[in-house]
């Protein structure tokens, strides 16, 4: 009686933090074991996915399930919230690089099919669930810009190469607010020569 009394304040433990942290997030196991001995916390963990609680999505990995409010089901994890619990468990920073920093600008329609993030940490490719991640390490500078700017200067390398910078430049003018455009401003100094003129153009400093 007794033991099973504990396995459910540990489960309860768990749960009240799963609550906390909100539907559609993502944790790893490990990040429980405040809650109790490791079986335990194991067990609990499993009891919980078992009930359709949390969903296990890969190794020691779950999801607390966001829901469609109009259509009443659940909703799959999105693939940055997965890149972001890795790189909280690897003490890292990520960016996404890219046509993935394109795509949540709202510049591009286009999902690629392998997310690809840039990142301070080590270089590794993943699956988890239906998501293919792929993890590049690169120098401290290129991940410098803060917030939200680091996504603009990503999006402004991917449209270079079609040519299609000064189109997206224009388009983040109008719909960035005006806390990224200050990041931006901030930030000129880590951006290669040829992007600060746009940069200066989203931002306002030019005409």
């Amino acid at each position: 009686m007794k033991l099973a009394a504990a396995q459910k304040s540990v489960m309860d433990k768990i749960l009240a933090k799963v609550i906390r942290r909100g539907r559609g997030s993502v944790f790893f196991g490990v990040e429980f074991l405040d809650a109790g001995k490791p079986e335990a916390v194991r067990q609990a963990l499993s009891r919980l996915a078992r009930k359709g609680t949390i969903k296990r999505v890969g190794i020691s990995l779950y999801y607390y399930p966001a829901v469609n409010d109009k259509l009443g089901g659940k909703l799959p994890p999105s693939a940055n919230s997965i890149a972001e619990a890795i790189a909280q468990r690897t003490n890292s920073r990520i960016l996404p690089a890219g046509a993935l920093s394109a795509n949540l600008l709202g510049l591009s329609t286009q999902v690629p099919a392998k997310r690809i993030y840039l990142t301070n940490g080590p270089s590794r490719n993943m699956t988890v669930g239906p998501y293919e991640l792929s993890f590049r390490h690169v120098s401290p500078r290129r991940m410098a810009a803060k917030g939200d700017a680091g996504l603009v200067f990503e999006a402004l390398r991917f449209f270079r190469r079609g040519n299609g910078a000064e189109a997206a430049a224009l388009r983040l003018r109008k719909s960035l607010p005006a806390e990224v455009k200050a990041q931006l401003s901030h930030g000129l100094g880590y951006a290669p020569i040829w992007m600060r003129p746009l940069l200066e153009q989203i931002a306002g400093n030019k005409k």
